[in-house]
């Protein structure tokens, strides 16, 4: 049973989203929030899978909130997944840098909501590899995109994981990878687990922005895929 958290400061909002998540026989609602610091307070005592955050609320936002969920040592289980009616770039890509697991428009339909909660509770990125290396290559090629990281931060990954997260970073999804390197799809997956644990971020989403803001793949638009290595496993 995945356990979700509602965090949105429209009543009629949570209960449309209460009725669709409690009716699917895999999810179950286990608290609502009209705020982000009662979604914080809940998040703590209710230990959710997945909170589906609202960016703009009174008081402690919902990227504030993300930030103060993702920090807790206690809740290194949950996932966030921002769900919200601004689909501005900016405040999607800040987002996604205090660690949210992805974005949805509230327009979405039901079933994409549905298989959204259960892709963040993977701990996948909600975003398809494609959409979050276009969105993350425009905002670091604005003048100014906020704090970058030092590249150093990657030294403890091995070459052929450095190699991986650059293609997951240009969007290339596991099977993509694997058959570039002539790999089998687990040993790709198995080299992005051991990176992200190495980087210490949670998901796919993550993984990508941080290779940007290291200068792992450079800004602008999306890279296609590099050319085939010949380099060992």
């Amino acid at each position: 049973m995945i356990r979700v958290l509602l965090a949105d400061d429209q009543p009629l909002i949570r209960n449309g989203l209460r009725v669709l998540i409690d009716s699917e026989p895999d999810l179950e609602v286990v608290g609502e929030a009209g705020d982000g610091l009662a979604a914080v307070e809940l998040a703590r005592s209710t230990r959710p899978d997945v909170v589906l955050m609202d960016i703009r609320m009174p008081g402690v936002d919902g990227l504030e909130a993300t930030r103060r969920i993702v920090a807790d040592p206690d809740l290194g289980a949950t996932r966030v997944l921002v769900l919200t009616t601004f689909e501005v770039e900016q405040h999607v890509f800040e987002a996604l840098r205090s660690g949210a697991s992805g974005f949805l428009g509230k327009t979405v339909e039901p079933g994409e909501l549905l298989t959204g909660i259960r892709v963040v509770h993977r701990g996948e990125a909600l975003l398809s590899p494609g959409a979050t290396t276009s969105l993350v290559a425009r905002f670091l090629s604005q003048p100014e995109p906020g704090p970058l990281r030092s590249p150093d931060l990657l030294a403890p990954l091995t070459p052929r994981e450095r190699e991986i997260v650059r293609d997951v970073a240009h969007g290339m999804t596991n099977d993509e990878i694997a058959r570039r390197l002539v790999l089998s799809p687990a040993t790709v997956k198995t080299h992005v687990n051991r990176a992200m644990t190495k980087l210490g971020v949670r998901d796919r989403a993550q993984l990508v922005v941080l290779a940007y803001q290291c200068g792992l793949v450079g800004a602008g638009p999306a890279a296609g895929p590099p050319e085939r290595s010949s380099g060992p496993a």
